[in-house]
């Protein structure tokens, strides 16, 4: 029965956030995306699932990014959405590394732009999808996803009215940002897989696994 908001909603992440909280039976499923073929798809896909539903949450898709303070606040005021999940992210490494300022841009900023509005318009969750290589980070896409934890860190200083947390997970099969297809191109070319240390033991989780975490997360944590 929540109005839910999700940002980068038609990508490998967030896609899957849609598929999971439209079963969750929500009045509305607000959908952020840049991409717009990627929020077409979506968008069919979950009209598709209406077909075989009497009660149908609404579908509404916003093209445009988390970073455009004009089309994040009218969505917030029109909509007043009650939980966000922010998936929307550039995380491809090499191409955050050769792309530093949009990388910073969509990452840090359009996470602080998307923050300081829910905070305003007193959204009750928001779930920052972040990344394991937050910590420590050797690479910009890293160092940008860390700058947008510690930005919720300190808004979250003196506010009151939502709960912030933040989901760390990476080796996500099947996403976007996945290092699996660059290794099966590698294993079809007869090799090297090129591995960052050959002693390091590597775990995988689905797409479906890590989203579950994402949205337990808005269930299970206090801020």
């Amino acid at each position: 029965g929540k109005v839910v908001l999700i940002s980068g909603g038609g990508g490998s992440i967030g896609s899957e956030i849609c598929r999971q909280t439209y079963q969750l039976e929500p009045d509305k499923i607000l959908i952020l995306e840049l991409n717009e073929y990627a929020l077409y798809k979506i968008k069919k896909e979950l009209e598709i699932f209406n077909k075989n539903k009497k009660k149908c949450p609404e579908i509404l898709c916003f093209l445009g990014s988390v970073d455009d303070n004009f089309v994040v606040e009218n969505i917030m005021l029109y909509f007043k959405p009650d939980i966000i999940f922010h998936a929307a992210a550039y995380k491809h490494v090499s191409l955050v590394e050769d792309n530093p300022i949009s990388g910073l841009q969509n990452n840090l900023f359009g996470t602080i732009t998307l923050a300081k509005s829910a905070i305003k318009h007193k959204v009750s969750h928001f779930i920052l999808v972040s990344t394991d290589k937050a910590v420590r980070s050797t690479n910009i896409m890293g160092a940008s996803k860390r700058l947008a934890e510690m930005s919720l860190l300190a808004l979250n200083k003196n506010n009151k009215n939502t709960k912030f947390s933040i989901v760390r997970f990476g080796n996500v099969l099947g996403s976007s940002g996945s290092v699996i297809p660059k290794f099966y191109q590698q294993i079809l070319e007869g090799g090297p897989i090129t591995l960052t240390h050959p002693d390091v033991k590597r775990f995988f989780m689905t797409i479906g696994e890590a989203v579950q975490l994402v949205i337990e997360t808005a269930n299970i944590s206090k801020g």
